[in-house]
């Protein structure tokens, strides 16, 4: 029996996001888009007359980019239905140029902010306290700031800044394509993104193997579109590194969020202590699987056998909002309307569809949550990690105006894994209580898992970015070659002897689409270490105190810098000192090594 991917028609449409809720028509964005666009060339009026008018100015800045924002999420969650929808991929270009034009119109806006003089710049702060913050982010960017000439050249060129992305974008989403396996029971599967995640946990070895050689014969048939694509991405980031006088492409990404680098370097130095706890978790795992040896395709495969994992989408909402009760009753009120009302959720899987997960929205609006769900137990930890997402932007959105109303990037995966961490608990605990010691046993390896990729697995990819930028801004050449051989040797490191690496494995890094956004991916295991705090000191808090701070956390936006947020809800990720710079990571990993300790008793 062939199993086909479903069309998006053949989808119901209760399993539909709602995205009219934001934009009624598309017949209304069209209208939206020549007002924003002439609102943007009038913005105009204000150039040179910035410290005469600056609150007036800014209040026209940030209106017009909230329009721009639901235009643009509009017209993107569109083209993520079915990439493959020529209607929708002109409005995503549209929209794109749209808010190249915005930026090019506002490139004045910073340079003539920065060219008043401080004591008047105060006096207007004590006039509009609303505008302190953003002004405090604005002049600590003094030294990063061209003319206002150079600023629009500048904000012009981020247009072909975004190729690389976008190229990615269409090779991944809409033009490749594996082919078909035949899974353990005969049948002819077409393999996709969400299919091959799912081949990767089947217990038929023979399935995973075909699986993952089917899934990267078809980036090797790519290796070099695919390098050459994504050495302009990180040309891209050097080239605007250097434009704006940043010391690396590292610290230009980081300095947005107040960020300093010791937070990224010692994350992965912390990481690497830990690695001979990782090492001997491989051995564990190929033991269990009672293995010859242990390959790339055998790492997602649970090692508690015998064990039914599948839970169908309605079941795995009803356990998501059991696990997250300590986060109070309003939580668990919003959270469940818009699951199974209020049209959040795009659920399952079509042609064309965009790959992965996330949650977005605008300002306005509710958030929207991306699945391709599967019935397996590891999409309702997805769901309960995107919902983390879109519960933070409902909180920010309710209690903070627009302008400080989304969260930094920093932040961004505290509320999604806090929320993987409840549900884990929660299901252990259920364990516990009817004796299931399999389902135990599965869960622990489990948390290992989320360790594993989400921890681990982000610092390797962390530091190839660090390593291949550092090249890059050495003027040392980048080649597929050379970029295999990096990552290789960045696996070899993280998984240790015990790990056979098929050469195939080298060019992992082609398929990873964050890398289109530099220096992202080790705010996951930043973002993991802070939420395993958060998640501790709630289920420890018997006078919902922890509770309390941590919703306070998820209303506070970006109101302040992501650090001081972090330390007014009791958890301190500074860096006063090394060591205490990286607090959070060292005790997350520890419970590592404690999970490591328990599951090889077994």
């Amino acid at each position: 029996m062939e199993i086909k991917q479903k069309t998006r028609a053949e989808i119901p449409d209760a399993a539909k996001w709602r995205i009219n809720d934001l934009i009624a028509s598309d017949e209304i964005w069209q209208q939206q888009t020549t007002q924003i666009t002439e609102q943007i060339e009038q913005f105009s009026r204000f150039k040179g007359k910035v410290a005469q008018q600056l609150t007036d100015c800014i209040a026209e800045s940030l209106r017009i980019s909230e329009q721009a924002d639901k235009l643009y999420v509009y017209a993107n969650l569109k083209l993520h239905e079915d990439t493959n929808n020529t209607t929708y991929q002109g409005f995503a270009d549209i929209v794109s140029r749209i808010n190249i034009k915005m930026m090019a119109a506002f490139a004045f806006l910073e340079p003539e902010i920065l060219a008043i003089p401080e004591q008047t710049l105060a006096e207007k702060i004590a006039e509009q306290p609303l505008y302190k913050h953003y002004l405090d982010v604005i002049i600590r960017k003094k030294a990063h700031i061209k003319s206002a000439e150079i600023e629009e050249i500048l904000e012009q060129a981020e247009e072909l800044g975004e190729a690389p992305s976008n190229i990615f974008d269409m090779l991944d989403d809409a033009d490749l394509k594996f082919g078909t396996i035949t899974d353990e029971n005969g049948n002819t599967i077409e393999l996709t993104h969400g299919r091959y995640s799912a081949m990767l946990e089947s217990d038929n070895r023979e399935v995973r193997k075909a699986a993952w050689h089917k899934y990267y014969d078809g980036y090797w048939a790519l290796k070099n579109t695919l390098a050459t694509t994504h050495i302009a991405s990180i040309k891209r980031d050097v080239f605007f590194a250097k434009m704006r006088n940043y010391p690396s492409a590292l610290d230009a990404a980081l300095f947005g969020d107040n960020i300093p680098s010791i937070v990224y370097s010692k994350l992965i130095a912390t990481v690497h202590k830990f690695l001979p706890a990782m090492h001997r978790y491989m051995e564990i795992r190929k033991k269990a699987l009672n293995l010859p040896d242990l390959r790339v395709y055998d790492l997602y495969t649970p090692i508690i056998k015998q064990i039914n994992t599948k839970i169908e989408y309605s079941a795995a909402i009803d356990t998501v909002l059991k696990s997250l009760a300590p986060l109070g009753e309003d939580y668990i009120k919003i959270a469940e309307k818009g699951l199974r009302h209020d049209g959040w959720v795009d659920v399952y899987e079509n042609v064309g569809k965009r790959s992965g997960a996330y949650s977005w929205g605008a300002y306005g609006g509710h958030p929207y949550i991306l699945l391709n769900y599967e019935n397996k137990m590891d999409d309702m930890f997805t769901l309960a990690h995107e919902l983390g997402h879109s519960m933070h932007s409902y909180y920010s959105w309710q209690n903070q105006q627009y302008i400080y109303s989304d969260y930094t990037i920093f932040l961004a995966e505290v509320a999604s894994t806090v929320n993987e961490a409840l549900l884990l608990d929660y299901l252990l605990k259920e364990a516990e209580k009817t004796g299931d010691s399999q389902m135990k046993a599965y869960l622990v390896n489990t948390w290992l898992e989320q360790f594993r990729t989400t921890l681990f697995r982000q610092t390797l990819f962390a530091e190839f970015e660090m390593i291949t930028h550092k090249m890059a801004e050495n003027d040392e050449p980048l080649t597929v070659d050379v970029l295999n051989s990096v990552y290789r040797g960045l696996n070899a490191k993280y998984y240790g002897e015990t790990v056979v690496l098929d050469d195939k494995l080298d060019l992992e890094w082609a398929r990873i689409p964050h890398f289109y956004r530099a220096f992202y991916v080790y705010q996951y295991a930043t973002g993991y270490s802070a939420a395993m705090a958060f998640s501790s000191q709630i289920l420890s808090d018997k006078t919902n105190n922890a509770t309390e701070k941590y919703l306070t956390f998820l209303k506070s936006g970006s109101s302040d810098y992501s650090i001081n947020i972090l330390q007014k809800a009791g958890v301190d990720m500074s860096s006063g000192t090394e060591e205490k710079s990286n607090n959070s990571v060292s005790a997350a990993l520890q419970k590592f090594v404690e999970l490591v300790d328990e599951i090889g008793k077994e």
